[in-house]
Order: structure tokens, then C-alpha cells, then sequence
């Protein structure tokens, strides 16, 4: 069992002619080795035309009684970054957000969809999530607003929806409510890319949308983000702010200050080459979450989340065909274990301190006082992520909600006990292009062996 390989949650997989290697043997061919160049602009143009399915006027027609002014009448433009969470901080920005301000944040997420709240001066207001996505929910959003605005005397400068574990959350919904109370949607759709929301894709439909190509996602740069907006201006603008803010003469003067957020030339060539296989790898992640429906169908106790199941809707390009209303890039599969469900070494659980990074927490150097916290998953998870681990899986808890984390304790938040419900029930599964039928199958009959009785 010790000498099988590691199956690694979700692994960067270069394509296999090497248009990666290419790309990036240019830059220092030419010595584009600096963060702007030639493989920077042909990767914007290439997420352009990628992020721009669907994104047409049909569509905002279609749905003028629900999309807001903002939303996409033209082809939007990209600017490459350094990280997705630069790619939030900088829509933030642009949004207009400032100290002092409340953004509305989905509690359900990983840090970066509220770090950079944060780092404006701005306090994250935390709403929870809808059973059916696992997504911010749409009423809970629209009372928050409600009760922030009796509470402070103005809305929120923002809301951040994310598209957990890629699927797509209720965009037309969310958008509604956004116009309604005219507020601006930076759309996280940083695991969200390639999904798409009655055939339009994730992070056009707000004013700005944000895309991530860390090492795990759906394509790589090996670390690396970008922001969508809507219009040459603010792509001028947010282009300013990403280079320092640094005006056009041959001296260095800053109207406002920027911030050292461009994308590498080197990591752009890395994104140009996956953006040649980025079509296998949202079928390779579609192809693997229905191995993972099918084969764990059976197993009591245990459910595969999967998109909601609607009747198709008319396309957004109004040619006569239909659309999926959810069509998830499925960037990590998940499950929930049911709590009684008993897995060997159950009784073990928790028993001792991680010492290690856990589930590629690269990086991390302080060592827990407890073994516990106050809100962590359930024994038979926990007994069953150390069993994969054994096995060589690897595989992860669930994000912990944000309005569970310390450094958010004093944060606002609007529950419904969804988001820790599944905290304490759910994992993720590897899903990359590297992992196999036969790793999928493995790693089911793992799960099954575990499980007591």
C-alpha cells in the first residue's frame, strides 16, 4: 500500500506537446523575464476570448429584469496578476471600497475572498450559505443588506459571491438583489473557471469578476490571477493600480498609490501553453465527478454533492438552443459522510497534533496548542481523511466557514447553520487531471474498506 503513488488532491498538469516550456523559453530567449511582456498580453487576450462565451447582449436582454446596468453589454477585458487575492483586492479597489465601509462576503470560502476586505479597512459582513450549491444565499443576502442598512444608515460597498468548489452560484438572483440596493458584485470565481450559469461563465456577470491559477486550479501559472471588468477605462485604471500607479513620464511619479500586483512574463507563459488543454481539463473534473457519483451511489451514509438537476433554459446567445441552468467545472468533487457512520479508527481521531502541513498548506510553521477546536469536523471525517492519508489520498476537510475563524470573531455575520453543518460532515476528493478511472476507483474502494459494518 506504502509504495502505491500519492494521489494528490488536485495536481497542475502541463499539456503534453510542452506549449508551456515553449512559451516560457521565449520569454528568456528574449528576455522577457520581468512582470509585463509579450506572454502577459497574449494570456489576457486568450482569457478574453475564454471568459467572453456568452457574454453577449442577447443575454443582458434577455434578463434585463434581472441583471443590472453593469451587466455584460460587450466583451469584458482581463488584466493578469500576481494572485487571485490580488485579483480581489484590486476589484474591491475599483469598486470603490474604503475604509470604514461593510462588504457583504460569503462566509463559505477560503480566506482570500475576505482577507482583502481587510487590507481596504473595510469589515466583512459574513452571510451563509443555500443547501442546494453550498453558495451565498439569496435571502439571507438580501436581509443582511436590509439589516445593515437600518444598523449603519448606508448598504454595503460590495458583495463577493464565490463559486464554491466551482459550482456556480444563483448569479441572476444575486444580481437582482445587487441592482436593487445598487450595490457592485466582484464575483469570486476564482475556483469557478470555465463553470458557467445558464450558459454564461462564471465572473461576467458582476462588475468585476476574479479568476485564480494557483498550482491546484483548473489551470496554473504556477501562482497567478486576473480580474474581469467591463470596459476599457477601468481596464486602464486597474491596469494602473496593478503597475504602482506610476504615471507616464520618464521620471517615476504616482498620482495614487498602486500596488505590485502584474503578472510575471514567465508565469504568462506558463498560462498561455494551459490555456491550449484548459477544454480536457474541465472534462477530465466532469468525467471524474460522475465516476465519483456512480461509483459511491450505493454506499449508505455517504453523498456525492452534485449541481442541481433543472429543466435546460434558453442560451444566452438567443440562437433557439438550451443551456444548463448549473454547469460546475467541478474543481475539487466533495462529499458528506452522515454522522453515524463509523470508520476504523474512529476513536483515534483528534487524539494527537498535527505537527505538519495538512492538505498543501505550504508554508505553514506554527504549531497548534489543541488538537481541537471549537468548530472542526466530525471523529468519522476526521478517521477518514487520516485513512486516505494512509492510503496515499490525499484528501481535505472542507473550507472552515469564515464567520467560524478567530480573526473574523468580531465580524457581522448572517447564519442559517448550513456552511457549518457541512464543515462538520463534508471533504473533497482528488479530482485533477492527473488522477485516473483507476485512482477513482481506488480511492472508492478506500472509502468503502473503511466504513464499519
Amino acid at each position: 500500500m506504502s509504495e502505491r503513488k500519492r494521489i494528490y488532491l488536485c495536481l497542475a498538469h502541463m499539456s503534453e506537446d510542452g506549449a508551456e516550456q515553449r512559451y516560457v523559453k521565449e520569454a528568456f530567449d528574449t528576455n522577457w523575464v520581468v512582470p509585463l511582456g509579450p506572454n502577459v498580453n497574449g494570456f489576457e487576450k486568450d482569457l478574453e476570448e475564454f471568459v467572453n462565451q456568452g457574454a453577449t447582449a442577447a443575454n443582458a436582454q434577455s434578463a434585463a429584469t434581472t441583471l443590472p446596468p453593469h451587466a455584460p453589454m460587450h466583451s469584458k477585458r482581463v488584466v493578469a496578476l500576481s494572485s487571485g487575492t490580488a485579483a480581489v483586492h484590486l476589484g474591491l479597489l475599483a469598486a470603490g471600497v474604503k475604509a470604514g465601509d461593510e462588504v457583504i462576503v460569503q462566509s463559505f470560502t477560503f480566506c482570500a475572498s475576505t482577507h482583502p476586505v481587510t487590507y481596504l479597512g473595510a469589515t466583512p459582513v459574513l452571510v451563509d450559505s443555500e443547501p442546494d450549491t453550498w453558495n451565498i444565499d439569496p435571502e439571507l443576502l438580501e436581509q443582511a443588506i436590509i439589516d445593515r442598512i437600518a444598523k449603519t444608515g448606508k448598504a454595503p460597498a460590495a458583495i463577493v459571491p464565490v463559486a464554491l468548489y466551482g459550482m456556480p452560484y444563483k448569479a441572476d438572483r444575486i444580481m437582482a438583489i445587487a441592482n436593487k440596493y445598487g450595490i457592485p458584485v466582484v464575483e469570486d470565481a476564482a475556483e469557478g473557471f470555465g463553470s458557467k450559469y445558464k450558459g454564461q461563465v462564471l465572473g461576467t456577470f458582476g462588475k468585476y469578476g476574479v479568476l485564480s491559477f494557483n498550482g491546484n486550479k483548473m489551470i496554473t501559472t504556477s501562482g497567478g490571477g486576473a480580474l474581469i471588468t467591463a470596459s476599457d477605462d477601468e481596464w486602464r485604471e486597474i491596469m494602473m493600480y496593478a503597475t504602482q500607479y506610476r504615471e507616464s513620464y520618464p521620471y517615476y511619479q504616482h498620482e495614487k498609490i498602486g500596488y505590485n500586483y502584474r503578472m510575471s512574463n514567465i508565469c504568462a507563459g506558463i498560462g498561455r501553453g494551459q490555456m491550449t488543454v484548459v477544454g480536457d481539463h474541465l472534462a477530465h473534473h466532469r468525467h471524474v465527478q460522475k465516476m465519483y457519483e456512480e461509483l459511491l451511489k450505493d454506499v449508505s451514509g455517504v453523498h456525492v454533492h452534485s449541481q442541481p438537476c433543472l429543466p435546460p433554459v434558453p442560451s444566452p446567445r438567443a440562437d433557439g438552443t438550451t443551456v444548463p441552468v448549473y454547469d460546475s467545472n467541478y474543481w475539487l468533487c466533495t462529499i458528506t459522510l452522515d454522522a453515524d457512520v463509523r470508520v476504523k479508527g474512529q476513536e483515534n481521531a483528534y487524539t494527537t497534533i498535527v505537527t505538519g502541513a495538512v492538505g498543501g498548506a505550504a508554508g505553514v510553521i506554527h504549531a497548534a496548542s489543541s488538537a481541537h477546536t471549537d468548530c472542526e469536523p466530525n471523529a468519522n471525517v476526521e478517521a477518514m481523511r487520516v485513512a486516505l492519508d494512509q492510503a496515499q489520498i490525499e484528501a481535505r476537510p472542507l473550507w472552515k466557514p469564515m464567520h467560524k475563524q478567530p480573526c473574523y470573531k468580531d465580524a457581522p455575520a448572517y447564519v442559517n447553520g448550513v456552511s457549518e453543518a457541512l464543515f462538520k460532515v463534508g471533504m473533497c476528493l482528488p479530482a485533477g487531471p492527473y488522477v485516473t478511472d483507476d485512482d477513482v476507483r481506488y480511492i472508492v474502494q478506500a472509502i468503502k474498506e473503511n466504513i464499519v459494518g
